[in-house]
């Protein structure tokens, strides 16, 4: 299980203002902001972003300036994956630490969606111990070694929020490094890619060249 919430690209504007620095061709530029906020490549500006796209990472300096913020929800096995990405991300999480104990345990904590009945039986039996320890820490003053249980039990199948920001530079990098993992959080991942403003021109353009 994989969730996206707020999604927001910004500095489109800027990065194409910079991508004609090298010739001062400013003068070309047409894009526009549209009535909702939105800035609307115009036909010229488009022309560029994907002819420097297409030209390699040295000529498409311009896209580490377009920046992508996203509230991603997603279980720790995943997380563990996209901890690979340390370069031009930034990420805050909310906090097993501190909070694990802040509510009672339910099965949408985790993501199950791949679970076998079988397993999924065995699973809520897993769910109940976590509760029971949990209760156990909240009424017996909090001790350390019940919230050690409480942490070193808990499966890598717990989902937690974390917000995201990256640039579209390190997304064409994720995009052709997981569309074909075998966990299918990648895949919801590239598809959510896949909703990003020019995506097809900027991010994936080289599966369409």
């Amino acid at each position: 299980m994989i969730h996206f919430e707020r999604t927001a690209v910004m500095n489109l504007e800027n990065a194409i203002r910079g991508a004609r620095n090298p010739l001062n061709s400013w003068a070309r530029m047409d894009s526009q902001y549209d009535e909702t906020g939105n800035y609307i490549l115009g036909p010229n500006d488009l022309d560029l972003a994907k002819r420097l796209r297409l030209a390699g990472s040295d000529h498409r300096k311009y896209i580490r300036q377009i920046f992508v913020s996203v509230d991603i929800t997603a279980p720790l096995y995943w997380w563990k994956e996209y901890d690979t990405y340390k370069i031009a991300t930034v990420a805050n999480s909310t906090s097993t630490m501190h909070k694990i104990h802040a509510k009672p345990f339910s099965l949408d904590d985790f993501s199950h969606d791949h679970m076998t009945p079988d397993t999924l039986a065995f699973f809520e039996t897993v769910l109940e111990r976590l509760e029971a320890i949990r209760t156990k820490y909240m009424e017996n003053g909090k001790r350390k070694e019940d919230w050690y249980d409480l942490i070193q039990l808990l499966p890598s199948s717990y989902n937690q929020l974390r917000t995201c920001t990256m640039n579209y530079e390190t997304l064409i990098n994720i995009y052709y490094a997981r569309k074909d993992h075998k966990l299918a959080e990648w895949h919801a991942f590239c598809d959510w890619i896949r909703t990003l403003p020019y995506a097809g021109e900027l991010i994936i353009a080289k599966e369409e060249s």
